[in-house]
C-alpha cells in the first residue's frame, strides 16, 4: 500500500510551497487508495511554536487535506528513539563521537545514485558529502537522521518533496544503506517561482495559506490552483473539481521546471468558483466577511444582503472583493475613486444633470429598475444626451466606482433612500457648478 507523509516543522505558518507539497501527497495517497500522515517536526524547541501548529493543522483543514493517522506523531516525543538507533551506529563502529555529538562516518569516493521519480537518474558522490551529524550537542536529531528513522518506521513507501530537498537525498540514501532500512521512492516537486521566475516571496504577495483565506478565497479554489503548479491533467483543463483531479493524479505528470505562481489566474480561478457557487453556500461566506469589517448590523433584511450578493457575484473576484464594491451599498460612507469622480463629476453640466435625475426619481411612484431606466433614459432624451452621459455620473455619485453590475439593478438595490440623497449630494458638493 502507498504510504505518504507531510511533515511540517511549526516555526511558521503554513505557506503556499509546503501546503502544495501536502497537497500532491494526499492527492497521490488517493489516487492510489493509499494513506497520508502528518507528522510534526518539532526538535528546534526554540523556534517551534504551539500557535504554529494550530495554524497549520487548521489550514490543511480548511483546504480539506485529511490525514488518516489518528494521533499526531511529534518528533520530539520519539528521542529516545533516535538516541537508541545512533549508539547502535556507534558501536557498529560507523559512527563517532565529537563531545555530545554523534556524527555518521562518510566514506569518500561512493556513488550515491537514485531514480527520482521526477527527474530520473540522480548521481552524487560521497566526496561531495562530509560526515554527517546525527545527534547534535544538545541531544537533538538532525533533520536527515530523524527522518529516515520516522519514515522506515512508519513504513512511508514515497517521499515527495521539494526540489530543493534533493541534496538531502543522498545523505539520507546512506543512512537507509547503513542501517539496512528500505529506502522509499523520491519524487521531487519543482519549487514555486514569482511571476519574475525568482523563488516565491513575501513581495509576490501573501505567502501563507491563511492570508488567502482572509482575503476571501475558497478553499476548492485555492487546491484546483495549487494542483496546477508543477502538475498538468493533459489538455487544457484548468477548472476541475477535487474528484476530478484525485483521478487525473498522476506522478509523471509533475514537470521538472519551477512552477510559476500567478496571482492574476489564482484571482481568476477564484471568480470562476464564485460565479458558480450557490447563493445558499456564498451569502454565508459574504456575512462573515461583512461583519468582520462591521458592516452588518441586525437591522438589514437577510433577503435585501442575500440580493447584494447575487448582484455582484459574477463580478467579483474574492469574498474581500464582494466587501470593496459593496462598501459604499453597506455603509454611510461612499468610498470614492479620486479618478473616476474627476472622469465623471468633474464634468461642466453633470451637476445640473444628477439634480433633474434625482427629481425625476424622487416623482415615481414605484421604485424597481425598469422605472429607474425608463426615467434616465427619458431625462437623457430631454437633455440631448446619451444615455451613458447619465449613467457614469450617476455611479460614480451613488457607488463611488465607475464600474459595477447594471446601473438601474444597483439603484433598485440600493433604494430610494440611498439613491437620491447620494446624487443630490454629488451635484451640490463634488460636481465642477
Amino acid at each position: 500500500m502507498v504510504k505518504v507523509r507531510f511533515a511540517p516543522s511549526p516555526t511558521g505558518y503554513l505557506h503556499v510551497g509546503s501546503a502544495r507539497t501536502a497537497l500532491f501527497n494526499w492527492l497521490f495517497a488517493r489516487h492510489e487508495g493509499g494513506q497520508f500522515f502528518l507528522r510534526v517536526e518539532d526538535t528546534d524547541l526554540i523556534r517551534s511554536k504551539p500557535e504554529f501548529l494550530e495554524e497549520i493543522i487548521a489550514s490543511l483543514k480548511w483546504l480539506g487535506l485529511n490525514w488518516d493517522n489518528t494521533t499526531l506523531e511529534y518528533q520530539s516525543k520519539r528521542l529516545e528513539k533516535y538516541r537508541a538507533k545512533a549508539e547502535e551506529l556507534l558501536q557498529r563502529g560507523v559512527a563517532y563521537k565529537d563531545g555530545e555529538a554523534i556524527i555518521f562516518k562518510v566514506t569518500p569516493g561512493q556513488i550515491i545514485s537514485f531514480d527520482d521519480v521526477v527527474h530520473g537518474p540522480v548521481q552524487f558522490n560521497t566526496l561531495d558529502i562530509k560526515d554527517q551529524v546525527l545527534i547534535k550537542s544538545d541531544g537533538m536529531p538532525t533533520y536527515n537522521f530523524a527522518c529516515v528513522i520516522d519514515d522506515s518506521d512508519f513504513g512511508i513507501t514515497h517521499v515527495i518533496r521539494g526540489d530543493d530537498h534533493i541534496s538531502n537525498t543522498p545523505k539520507q540514501i546512506l543512512l537507509y544503506q547503513t542501517m539496512n532500512l528500505p529506502i522509499p521512492k523520491f519524487v521531487h516537486i519543482p519549487l514555486i517561482l514569482g511571476t519574475d521566475r525568482s523563488r516565491l516571496s513575501k513581495r509576490h504577495g501573501a505567502t501563507s495559506i491563511q492570508e488567502y483565506k482572509n482575503a476571501g478565497y475558497l478553499p476548492d479554489a485555492m487546491v484546483n490552483f495549487l494542483s496546477l503548479l508543477g502538475w498538468s491533467p493533459g489538455g487544457d483543463r484548468e477548472i476541475l473539481p477535487i474528484e476530478e483531479i484525485i483521478k487525473e493524479f498522476d506522478l509523471k505528470r509533475i514537470g521538472k521546471t519551477g512552477a510559476m505562481f500567478d496571482l492574476t489566474k489564482l484571482s481568476w480561478m477564484n471568480s470562476q468558483y464564485l460565479q458558480k457557487m450557490p447563493i445558499e453556500q456564498l451569502l454565508p461566506l459574504a456575512k462573515e466577511a461583512l461583519n468582520a469589517h462591521g458592516w452588518l448590523n441586525g437591522t438589514l433584511d437577510p433577503a435585501w444582503v442575500a440580493q447584494v450578493v447575487e448582484l455582484y457575484k459574477t463580478r467579483i473576484e474574492t469574498v474581500e472583493d464582494f466587501c470593496k464594491q459593496t462598501r459604499g451599498l453597506f455603509t454611510d460612507e461612499i468610498p470614492f475613486d479620486p479618478e473616476a469622480v474627476a472622469l465623471r463629476l468633474k464634468q461642466p453640466g453633470v451637476a445640473e444633470r444628477l439634480t433633474k435625475y434625482a427629481a425625476k426619481l424622487e416623482a415615481l411612484p414605484k421604485w424597481d429598475t425598469a422605472g429607474i431606466e425608463a426615467a434616465c433614459r427619458a431625462l437623457a432624451t430631454e437633455l440631448g444626451l446619451k444615455a451613458a452621459d447619465l449613467i457614469h455620473p450617476t455611479r460614480v455619485a451613488v457607488t463611488g466606482r465607475s464600474v459595477g453590475p447594471s446601473l438601474f439593478h444597483i439603484l433598485e438595490v440600493a433604494g430610494r433612500d440611498r439613491t437620491i440623497p447620494r446624487l443630490k449630494s454629488a451635484a451640490s458638493t463634488l460636481c465642477a457648478l
